[in-house]
């Protein structure tokens, strides 16, 4: 069997993020590889996170990516874990460009090993909560986003995450991810509904198609942390599937970038309120808010404050956690 690679380019050949789809012909089997290091190194270094939350935030990033590129929908998706341990929040945003953001919070007073589990870290009395919301970008007035919460389910990240897809959406999904403070990778694999091979020029029976899976699967669970580290994606798909027959797709380009804007802050201060704000101001004087996704700083004194409430236009907030007050 032989190997159809087109159009793919490696993250180091480019000097960018790397996102490569590829399906198995004739069998309902799709995959992505993912590097997103450039990405997780402009999210590390503007937080200090200890290295256990690092590792669950990093593949987090790589993740969402994943699933971000599989939905024709212009939006952002936001995943989210509300965390009952010494991390309270874990946050990740992608957006239909495939431009991403992220951010933790953690207890003040947590004491974090360095091999601190997903349950240790946030599940630690069983009522940490798994969120991916779909954020449409041309809202219509009225609508909502959509929102699927799940309980905190699995030891890793990729567990929770294929717990998630198979109970939400009905989608046999596995996912590989590894994380260090410079690189983040993964690869996903998808079991798409059979349809009997009659639309392939080639019938395939629904057997056979298992079989492509179970395989796929099997080749992929070969991978170790270390391996997908220390390897590119070019390479790491090779190694894998060089005796499938895949067909492989032109490569999307990840990358960081962050949406908070001075408006968009301006909007969350009307939200909070006349009341807060106001105090705010009698204490220090002026309202400062740091992003909390890229550590932009923001200061509106009192006559930017109150021209905030001198406006009857509606206030669009950020995600939370968009930012803190100081």
């Amino acid at each position: 069997m032989t190997t159809e690679i087109t159009g793919a380019v490696s993250a180091a050949a480019t000097g960018q993020d790397t996102l490569q789809k590829f399906i198995f012909d004739n069998a309902a089997v799709r995959g992505q590889f993912i590097d997103v290091s450039h990405t997780w190194q402009e999210v590390v270094s503007r937080h200090a996170y200890p290295t256990a939350v690092k590792k669950v935030l990093g593949e987090m990033v790589a993740a969402a990516a994943l699933l971000s590129a599989n939905l024709k929908f212009n939006g952002s998706i936001i995943m989210q874990i509300h965390g009952d341990g010494p991390v309270r929040l874990m946050v990740v945003e992608c957006d239909s460009d495939l431009r991403l953001r992220a951010t933790a919070k953690l207890d003040p007073d947590a004491i974090i090993a360095d091999v601190a589990t997903v349950p240790q870290l946030l599940n630690a009395t069983g009522k940490g909560r798994f969120i991916i919301t779909l954020d449409p970008a041309d809202k219509v007035p009225g609508q909502q986003p959509y929102q699927g919460i799940v309980p905190l389910d699995g030891d890793d990240m990729a567990t929770v995450i294929e717990n998630y897809m198979l109970r939400s959406e009905q989608l046999d999904t596995r996912l590989w991810l590894a994380t260090d403070d410079t690189v983040s990778r993964g690869l996903l694999l998808q079991k798409l509904p059979h349809h009997g091979g009659k639309a392939e020029a080639t019938p395939v029976s629904e057997e056979d198609a298992l079989d492509t899976w179970n395989r796929a699967v099997m080749l992929a669970s070969t991978l170790k942390e270390a391996e997908i580290l220390s390897t590119d994606i070019d390479t790491l798909m090779q190694r894998l599937f060089w005796e499938e027959t895949i067909r492989v797709f032109d490569p999307l380009h990840p990358s960081f970038h962050c949406s908070c804007t001075r408006e968009k802050v301006g909007n969350m201060l009307k939200m909070l309120g006349e009341e807060e704000v106001n105090s705010t101001l009698e204490e220090v004087g002026q309202v400062g808010v740091n992003c909390d996704f890229c550590g932009q700083h923001y200061e509106f004194d009192k006559v930017d404050c109150a021209q905030l409430f001198v406006t009857d236009a509606p206030a669009e907030v950020l995600i939370p956690p968009a930012a803190s007050i100081n």
